[in-house]
């Protein structure tokens, strides 16, 4: 059984498979530990399926491959990859190499520390536009504020997690995931490791905006109630608003003669913006409902369409 378990996700990355491989294995040659590297095609459109075979026919003592039917996204490729791994401690790594793997070492000599948890912190990231940069800084620290566990500031999936960490995550079966969150949430005892984040080898990012946005929007309904918060605290607000502009129109009214707020143009302004407030705050509320409904559907969480050197029935 090997010692660690190195997993990569992989969607289209037929240009980084190799260069990921030989850098994995000169890294776990110097740590003089026993290891595999589970790769997970979650459905890719190119080359590399074809290279993940030829990698495990080079190499099948390390290299372990699971094939999905389709796409089903990078973080239940990534909760795959824990649930195939063997090793009594687990990396999680991108196989675009923006996460050197160099760093493994550093990650394992904190977890012969006896740290249960090392995550790696993004001290610099080199080749991001100055938008992803403060985009994904804003996001953080937003996360950070409104959640009721401490998600470390500026670190990614990139992290490795002992055995028990591991199981514990991989009986949490929830639809919509957020890894760094739900292993912030597990607990244990955690430490960060500063690191240069490079820019990718190959290919492109395959996190669009709008996928963001949608990562960013899992997390925080994930792990926070503060969006259905907010949208009563918009209630109180405007409700504030209102019994304020009553008085302010019957002073008016009353001791000045005027009569404020006439016309169509103003009630239709009035009714607009309270309807849009209401759709919004419908809107979040369908949003937590979406989530329930996905998971009393209780779907699993892949479809594996094939595996290559997995160790027991999994």
């Amino acid at each position: 059984m090997p010692t660690i378990s190195i997993v990569a996700p992989v969607y289209n990355e037929e240009g980084n498979l190799h260069v990921l491989y030989q850098r994995i294995s000169e890294v776990m040659a110097a740590s003089g530990e026993t290891w595999e590297l589970v790769l997970i095609d979650d459905g890719s459109k190119d080359n590399s399926p074809a290279i993940m075979r030829e990698l495990y026919k080079s190499d099948p003592e390390h290299i372990r491959v699971v094939f999905f039917a389709r796409n089903f996204g990078h973080q239940i490729a990534v909760s795959a990859g824990m649930d195939h791994a063997a090793g009594d401690a687990v990396v999680l790594i991108d196989a675009d190499l923006q996460d050197p793997p160099e760093v493994i070492l550093q990650l394992l000599e904190k977890w012969r520390e006896g740290y249960e948890v090392v995550y790696a912190v993004r001290a610099e990231r080199e080749g991001e536009t100055w938008f992803k940069r403060i985009t994904a800084s804003l996001f953080y620290r937003i996360l950070y504020g409104i959640t009721d566990i401490s998600i470390p500031l500026d670190t990614g999936d990139f992290r490795l997690m002992d055995r028990c960490v591991v199981e514990a995550i991989s009986s949490m079966r929830e639809q919509q995931r957020f890894i760094r969150g739900m292993v912030s949430w597990v607990g244990f005892r955690q430490i960060g490791v500063n690191y240069t984040r490079h820019e990718r080898h190959s290919g492109k990012t395959k996190y669009t905006l709008r996928k963001m946005m949608r990562f960013a929007w899992d997390g925080i309904t994930g792990f926070s109630y503060f969006p259905l918060q907010m949208a009563t605290y918009l209630g109180f607000f405007i409700a504030g608003l209102s019994a304020l502009a009553i008085l302010v129109v019957i002073y008016l009214r009353a001791f000045t003669g005027t009569q404020p707020l006439e016309g169509q143009a103003t009630t239709l302004v009035m009714v607009l913006f309270l309807g849009s407030v209401q759709l919004i705050s419908l809107g979040i509320i369908g949003e937590y409902l979406g989530r329930i409904y996905n998971e009393v559907k209780e779907r699993p969480l892949y479809i594996v369409r094939e595996k290559l050197g997995i160790i027991g029935d999994k």
